[in-house]
């Protein structure tokens, strides 16, 4: 069986950091490790990690990060250092079970049915998102997701700025992550552009997003506009990209 890394970037998320850690081992899958990357967590949740992973058996890890300065920059240090040990796939999943363990068994076979990437879609056909969500942040995200990002950037995918995404090792040497600059949301637009451009095969599987159980919400209408715009920053920096320019050596770290 393939090793597979979930890479979760934490920054205050004691509250949650047990139980998702516990909801992730217990999976029916095997050779599932977990990187916590945590950005110096004032609320001690690095501090926690550590427990975590005296405690796993060798099956968490952490990497800690001296300041909190993007979520971007922190899943390409976590994507870099589960590439060094030795990851086949890797997960990115927030802590906070708005995405939700369960669904990891059936991101692996999608991606196993012949896939380089397979996002876990809150618009693709099935999917859906919190019933508290008010009507407007449900229009503007289903907007943003289904009509904006992909009449821009011609992505085949319907969740473009989600987060809950299964990666091959391959797909993420190939892209060069070091050419992924954003450090905020747009990141997750960002690195899907790239793959994209490069050729990667992209696949969805519906999933329900709820809200968060504990802590609070990183993302504000501030930086959801700033995403949008960014969006033509992506296109302007991306769009000569095509398969030949993959790249192919492995990162050390």
């Amino acid at each position: 069986m393939p090793n597979l890394t979930v890479v979760l970037p934490t920054y205050n998320e004691i509250e949650n950091l047990t139980q998702i850690s516990e909801a992730l081992l217990a999976l029916p899958v095997p050779g599932l490790n977990i990187l916590v990357v945590d950005d110096n967590s004032p609320d001690g949740t690095g501090q926690k990690a550590e427990e975590l992973a005296q405690q796993s058996g060798g099956r968490i890890a952490v990497l800690h990060r001296q300041e909190k300065n993007g979520l971007g920059p922190a899943y390409i240090a976590g994507f870099k250092r589960a590439i060094s040990m030795g990851a086949d796939y890797m997960l990115q999943m927030d802590a906070d079970f708005s995405h939700q363990p369960k669904y990891i068994p059936e991101l692996i076979a999608r991606l196993e049915s012949g896939y380089d990437v397979v996002v876990g879609s809150r618009f693709a056909k099935g999917g859906s998102v919190d019933e508290r969500w008010g009507w407007y942040r449900k229009l503007l995200s289903r907007f943003a997701n289904r009509v904006y990002v992909p009449t821009i950037l011609g992505l085949p995918i319907n969740d473009a700025t989600g987060g809950f995404r299964l990666w091959r090792r391959e797909t993420l040497v190939g892209i060069d992550l070091d050419r992924v600059r954003s450090n905020g949301y747009v990141f997750q637009v960002e690195i899907a552009y790239v793959a994209h451009k490069l050729g990667f095969r992209m696949s969805e599987v519906p999933i329900y997003f709820p809200d968060r159980r504990h802590g609070k919400s990183k993302m504000s209408m501030r930086i959801q506009m700033e995403a949008a715009l960014r969006v033509w920053q992506v296109m302007a920096r991306h769009q000569s990209l095509r398969p030949a320019m993959r790249r192919t050596a492995l990162y050390s770290e």
